[in-house]
């Protein structure tokens, strides 16, 4: 019963991220699950039904197998997305395809399963401090699996607080923060629930009422840590052009390069966005008079434009990047993407046989320069990054280390059509969001097939387009200033207050350990 629990209740914390738009209409829509959006108080269910699982454990192998299974079951609900890529696009078979999803989870999920393991050899000798070393373990595996390796924390449990009572730790603690405080606060409630004397029940409510209830009074002492910097209006352009026609020179490239040049034209706002690779062709590939016919465009009135296009050459190599257009600039503006797709943009050592077997256009991109310029328009200034760049947070406050020069909106572009429409859409918006709370910054996505959407500094939605659809979305966002506790600290150390703190929880959990030993 005990791995079929842990199985379950993965399956669960995955659907926690974003509830699946698959069981939506039909699957307790009175508890107000909504299609895309994170529910915060399943992550704490299922999360709590592990540390129950770590507590009954007698051995550590047991709570290894026992946080394995749930974390591969999670990390395989919440990464499921690449199949898509792997079998409908890259046409591996169906069995390899699942079998490459599978192995991806079961390698992340290594991670907590030795933090299961560490926490019933440290944590069950020291019964008080259980909660404290449960959640420094779990940060310290959720570190790791964002972090080494180039890093792919996408699914990281904090993602599932966005609108929850925990979403006000964000712009103090991160999303990794906010994710080891969910980790406390379940297994203090189990405890408060094992334990039989009223004196340790009444520290455990207080405590919980504490951690709860400490946003909000921090929010009546600073109720923003930003200020206005005025509003820009900006159309955002959604091509839905098929992933396996995108690239076709017969179908999807001229009708991209029509489309797109249309929309470019026509547009009114200030500013007006395209997609990754909206123009998937290299400048010197395109049309004689089509990029010339854009800077005109361009080159004059009040108006610019961002455009995802590759760039380079055989000789020099090519960048995933975003050109910038403004009246009468110089120089195109450019951003080159800095952190690139294992397997999409490069090649880990020693995997070319697995791609080899793929039907995917996979190359070796450059990597684009650390501490690139923002895109300065109109009193804004904006920092741009490239499809999952959004994931790495602690990459993003780097561009915060001097507060005078620090972007006052994000923008990101994306195409997300790779994989399906499926609950990589959603969950890349809730990462969104969630740069939202921990930047105080609005957030712009320009997608080929969604989610094309305008998020405030609040992390709320104020406007997205339909997924699948040809359609132009035009609205206005507001920039800001100033610097969040967690921009600033961020900015400046990195995750290393994290690591540190996590590590030093856990060699003082130990430490008394082996004395009591």
């Amino acid at each position: 019963m005990r791995p079929l629990l842990a199985l379950t209740a993965g399956v669960a914390h995955a659907g926690s991220l974003a509830w699946p738009l698959a069981l939506h209409a039909n699957f307790l829509p009175q508890l107000g699950l909504r299609a895309g959006q994170p529910v915060w108080w399943l992550q704490l269910l299922s999360l709590g039904a592990l540390a129950y699982l770590l507590r009954a454990c007698r051995s550590w192998r047991a709570a290894a197998l026992s946080a394995w299974l749930f974390a591969a079951a999670w990390l395989a609900g919440a990464v499921g997305w690449t199949f898509v890529a792997l079998h409908t696009y890259g046409d591996l078979p169906v069995l390899l395809s699942l079998l490459a999803v599978l192995a991806l989870a079961a390698l992340m999920a290594l991670f907590y399963a030795a933090a299961g393991a560490l926490f019933v050899a440290v944590g069950r000798l020291t019964d008080r401090r259980a909660a404290a070393v449960f959640a420094a373990l779990w940060l310290l595996a959720e570190l790791a699996r964002g972090t080494w390796l180039t890093g792919f924390g996408w699914g990281a449990s904090g993602y599932a607080h966005i609108d929850g009572p925990l979403a006000g730790y964000a712009p103090w603690l991160g999303v990794y923060g906010v994710g080891a405080l969910a980790a406390w606060l379940v297994m203090t409630l189990l405890q408060f629930l094992r334990h039989q004397s009223w004196f340790e029940r009444g520290r455990g409510v207080i405590a919980i009422v504490v951690v709860l209830g400490l946003p909000s009074v921090l929010s009546l002492a600073v109720p923003e840590f930003s200020a206005s910097s005025g509003r820009l209006g900006v159309t955002l352009l959604q091509g839905n052009i098929s992933q396996d026609e995108k690239f076709e020179l017969g179908s999807g490239v001229p009708l991209a390069l029509h489309w797109y040049g249309e929309q470019l034209n026509n547009s009114r706002t200030s500013l007006v966005i395209a997609p990754e690779t909206a123009i998937p062709l290299l400048p010197q590939q395109l049309p004689p008079d089509y990029w010339p016919a854009l800077q005109r465009r361009f080159g004059g009135g009040q108006q610019a434009a961002l455009i995802g296009m590759p760039l380079g050459d055989y000789e020099h190599g090519y960048t995933n990047s975003v050109l910038g257009l403004t009246p009468g600039q110089a120089q195109v503006w450019r951003y080159d993407k800095q952190h690139l797709v294992p397997f999409g943009e490069f090649i880990p050592p020693f995997f070319k046989w697995f791609t080899a077997m793929m039907n995917i256009p996979l190359g070796d991109f450059n990597r684009g320069a650390h501490g690139q310029s923002t895109f300065d328009w109109q009193g804004q200034r904006l920092a741009t990054n490239i499809c999952y760049e959004d994931l790495f947070g602690e990459e993003l406050a780097s561009q915060f280390s001097n507060p005078a020069l620090a972007p006052t909106l994000f923008v990101n572009v994306s195409n997300l059509a790779w994989f399906g429409n499926g609950a990589a859409i959603d969950q890349h918006l809730q990462i969104a969001r969630m740069r939202s709370l921990e930047f105080e910054r609005a957030f712009v996505l320009a997608t080929n097939t969604g989610a094309t959407a305008i998020v405030d500094h609040h992390a709320r939605v104020l406007s997205t387009a339909a997924r699948d659809t040809r359609v132009v979305l035009v609205g206005a966002v507001e920039g800001r200033t100033g610097l969040t506790p967690y921009a600033w600290w961020v900015a400046r150390l990195d995750l290393w207050p994290l690591w540190l703190l996590a590590l030093v929880l856990v060699f003082l959990a130990a430490r008394t350990g082996w004395r009591r030993g």
